[in-house]
């Protein structure tokens, strides 16, 4: 039996991949979230699946880390992130910090602990969301499409790590565009917690032109970006980067041509 452990888990895009994998008794799923409130509303949803098995894991609490030290687990799916919306220019440093503590140490740091039972027994599998923005940096989230560009800089150099050590543990980057999650628009609204004084001129462009961005680009249906994340669960030799929907996946080509 495969055991995979998956943070974040409680919603959007990898809800939708459990909801898809759930079934399959040749997995053992741990689904992990942050808060208990969080727990509670999965205990519930997946009370049923004797495959499931639901826990608190807040990446950035060391005593929660302890929890997956024992655990054997086969394919690590880093999904827990926070988005914190805001101009380079004048987001709060609390904030800022925040963010890197949830989407970049928390995640490594897990990261470090499943990969040393990897090591031992010689296989496993790393996947990593992050995402389109950490290709292409949004306007006013800087700071989150910092952290995703974290994520790929450092599942790159992992994966070419451990090529020296063992080829059989794999890396892997998810990089999803926008889907209508609920996310985007968190991110988006919170930046309003800081001194935005330097752009009161511009706040309605600024809200036109965000608003028209979800508008054109979110997609309804996640089938496009979880079909990938069940691929590379799936297969032995995944590639190391999925891309979803197509559109942003070539407007993200196009901009790395350029930039």
């Amino acid at each position: 039996m495969t055991k995979i452990l998956i943070t974040g888990a409680s919603s959007g895009i990898i809800a939708s991949v459990i909801n898809k994998i759930k079934q399959n008794n040749n997995y053992y799923i741990y689904v992990t979230v942050r808060t208990e409130k969080q727990l509670k509303l999965v205990t519930e949803r997946y009370k049923n699946y004797k495959n499931l098995e639901c826990f608190k894991l807040d990446i950035t609490n060391n005593k929660d880390i302890e929890k997956v030290k024992n655990l054997d687990i086969d394919i690590l799916i880093n999904n827990a992130a926070i988005g914190e919306g805001g101009s380079v220019a004048c987001i709060n440093m609390d904030r800022l910090i925040n963010n890197f503590n949830v989407n970049v140490f928390g995640t490594i740091k897990l990261t470090q602990v499943v990969l040393s039972n990897m090591i031992i027994k010689g296989s496993g599998k790393i996947i990593n969301i992050s995402s389109l923005a950490g290709v292409m940096p949004i306007s006013f989230l800087g700071v989150y499409s910092a952290t995703k560009a974290s994520i790929i800089k450092l599942s790159i150099a992992l994966k070419n790590e451990l090529k020296l050590i063992n080829k059989n543990i794999k890396v892997v980057l998810i990089e999803p565009g926008f889907y209508h999650t609920g996310f985007n628009q968190i991110m988006i609204d919170n930046k309003y917690k800081d001194c935005f004084s330097y752009f009161n001129k511009y706040k309605n462009i600024i809200k036109k032109r965000e608003n028209l961005m979800l508008k054109l680009l979110e997609k309804n249906h996640f089938n496009s970006i979880t079909n990938k994340i069940i691929k590379a669960i799936k297969v032995n030799n995944p590639k190391f980067i999925y891309r979803a929907p197509i559109l942003q996946v070539i407007g993200s080509k196009i901009y790395e041509l350029f930039h």
